[in-house]
């Protein structure tokens, strides 16, 4: 018998881990949402052909997993009377809340698991750290590898604190290369390109550098390839390192994972 799935929140993380539950051959009736907005319970019924619910509760009757997808700050007003089943795996996927919470909230006996995916799982291109209390059985394991797979990769860390730093590189990742690709295209607009044209050779850039960053060679490897001893590359990035490029990022990044330590102490703070 397959693994019957509820998620409480069907945004938009959620509804691209049921489509690619869905494409990877699970059963439209194995899956159901709990979800406050009608118009978007309307969509999700439409787009994926699942039951949807209003209340978290009809929803998670019988289910073997519980997907939280809910924003963190609204998580414990969407689990009050939540009682799962004995057993059943809890997989939380916001951002700062610890397992601890989850299992004040919800109560002892079920299996937590806490996750952080990030937006390209909006292709099936996504990449999620993913941590679980020692003990863990392993079917368990699998059935939460097996959920957060649907939306691109997965990583298993040792440590809960690491899902600070997790979510600090790949969580807010994203943001950073729009943010590097925005400040490209701008800077080859000041150097006289029209912006579209800017626009154009900023995006494909990083398009076509990122497929071949997905290959077996490492990324300094790649780097050096293309890095000519007295060429045009290697003077900006003198420049940027000269600018202090590595050093900014470590901050940026530490500046993240302190802030979600800081996010998880602000949604409960009675640990």
């Amino acid at each position: 018998m397959s693994s019957r799935i509820a998620f409480i929140g069907g945004g938009n993380m959620a509804a691209s881990l049921i489509g690619g539950l869905l494409a990877a051959g699970r059963a439209a009736q194995d899956i159901r949402v709990a979800e406050i907005g009608a118009e978007r319970r309307e969509w999700l019924q439409r787009r994926f052909g699942i039951a949807v619910f209003e209340r978290p509760g009809d929803a998670i009757a019988q289910a073997d997993a519980v997907v939280l997808a809910v924003k963190p700050q609204q998580m414990r007003e969407a689990l009050a009377g939540l009682r799962p089943a004995a057993g059943t795996l809890v997989v939380s996927i916001a951002a700062g809340l610890r397992l601890a919470s989850l299992e004040r909230w919800l109560g002892p006996g079920l299996h937590y698991v806490r996750s952080m995916p990030n937006t390209p799982a909006l292709l099936g291109a996504g990449i999620s750290g993913l941590y679980a209390a020692p003990g863990t059985p392993a079917e368990v394991l699998g059935l939460a590898e097996s959920i957060l797979a649907a939306a691109g990769e997965c990583v298993w860390l040792d440590d809960e604190s690491q899902m600070d730093a997790v979510t600090a590189l790949s969580g807010s990742g994203p943001a950073y290369y729009f943010a590097l690709t925005e400040a490209l295209r701008d800077a080859g607009t000041a150097l006289g390109l029209a912006p579209e044209t800017a626009a154009r050779l900023a995006r494909q850039t990083f398009i076509g550098a990122a497929r071949m960053a997905d290959g077996e060679d490492d990324v300094a490897e790649l780097r050096a390839r293309v890095t000519s001893r007295g060429g045009t590359t290697e003077a900006a990035l003198q420049r940027l390192q000269s600018g202090g490029l590595d050093a900014l990022l470590k901050d940026a990044l530490g500046a993240a994972a302190q802030r979600g330590a800081e996010l998880g102490s602000t949604l409960d703070p009675e640990l």
